[in-house]
C-alpha cells in the first residue's frame, strides 16, 4: 500500500442527484486518469469529509468500484486502488474489439454524412491538443470518438457495457499516452477509420480499427518495465 488519498478541501456535489453515484463517478475518473494510482489507500472517513457526506454513500461508491475491479476492499482494514490486471485488460480488449468491428462495418454501410462530420470534428479537437500534453482531455475526446460510433450504430447500451468493463485497459492506455508519438498515432488511426467509413469500405475500416485498438497491448512489457508496481497478472 502506498499514499493515502486525503484532502481537507470539501468537494461540492450536485444536491439534486443521489450522492453515491457522484462519488463513484468522481473516484472512477480519478482512478482511470491515474490521479489515484494503484496502491493508493482510500479512507472512507476522509472521503466522507471531502464530499460532506455520511460514510454510507461513500461505502456504496467504493463497493461499486470494487465490482469493477478498480479497488480492493479489505473489510475492517482498508480500501486500496487496485493494480492494473493484465488478464482483465486483455478480456476487455477482446470484447471491445469484437463489438467495434461490427460497429464500423455497420457504419460503413450507412453512408451517414452527419456522422462523418461529427467524427472529424472530434478528431480536430484531439489534434488541437497534440502539443499541449493535456492527456486527460485527449483521452476524453478519444472516448467521445468511439461513443459517437456506438450511438450512430444504434447500440449505445453496448458502449455503457464496454465502459464498465474497461477500467484496466483504460488505465493501460493512459500510461501509454505520454509515450512519444502515441497521441499523433491515435489521431492518424482515427482518421483512417473515418476515411474508410466514408468510402463505404468496411474491410478497411475494420483493419484500421483492429490496429488502433491493439496498439497499447503491443507495449505491455514496456509499460510493465516503466511502472513495475502498477501491473499484475493475477
Amino acid at each position: 500500500m502506498k499514499n493515502n488519498a486525503s484532502s481537507s478541501v470539501v468537494t461540492r456535489l450536485d444536491r439534486s442527484r443521489h450522492a453515491a453515484p457522484q462519488v463513484f463517478e468522481r473516484l472512477r475518473e480519478m482512478i482511470l486518469s491515474l490521479e489515484l494510482t494503484p496502491g493508493t489507500v482510500l479512507s472512507r472517513a476522509e472521503l466522507a469529509n471531502r464530499y460532506g457526506l455520511s460514510q454510507t454513500p461513500v461505502r456504496d461508491a467504493l463497493m461499486k468500484l470494487g465490482e469493477e475491479g478498480l479497488v480492493d476492499i479489505f473489510p475492517q482494514h482498508a480500501t486500496v486502488v487496485s493494480q492494473i490486471n493484465v488478464s482483465s485488460a486483455l478480456q476487455a480488449h477482446f470484447l471491445r474489439r469484437s463489438i467495434e468491428l461490427e460497429v464500423v462495418r455497420t457504419l460503413a454501410e450507412q453512408h451517414d454524412a452527419a456522422l462523418i462530420a461529427a467524427l472529424r470534428a472530434t478528431i480536430a479537437r484531439q489534434t488541437e491538443l497534440l502539443d499541449l500534453n493535456n492527456y486527460e482531455r485527449f483521452a476524453l475526446f478519444d472516448q467521445t470518438f468511439h461513443r459517437q460510433m456506438y450511438e450512430a450504430a444504434g447500440v449505445p447500451q453496448l458502449w455503457d457495457l464496454v465502459r464498465r468493463l474497461s477500467g484496466h485497459i483504460d488505465r493501460l492506455r493512459r500510461l501509454h499516452l505520454p509515450v512519444e508519438g502515441k497521441t499523433m498515432a491515435v489521431v492518424q488511426e482515427h482518421t483512417e477509420i473515418v476515411d474508410a467509413i466514408e468510402r463505404g469500405d468496411a474491410t478497411a475500416a475494420q483493419a484500421a480499427l483492429r490496429g488502433h485498438l491493439s496498439g497499447t497491448l503491443h507495449q505491455i512489457e514496456q509499460i510493465r518495465t516503466s511502472h513495475p508496481d502498477f501491473l499484475t497478472d493475477d
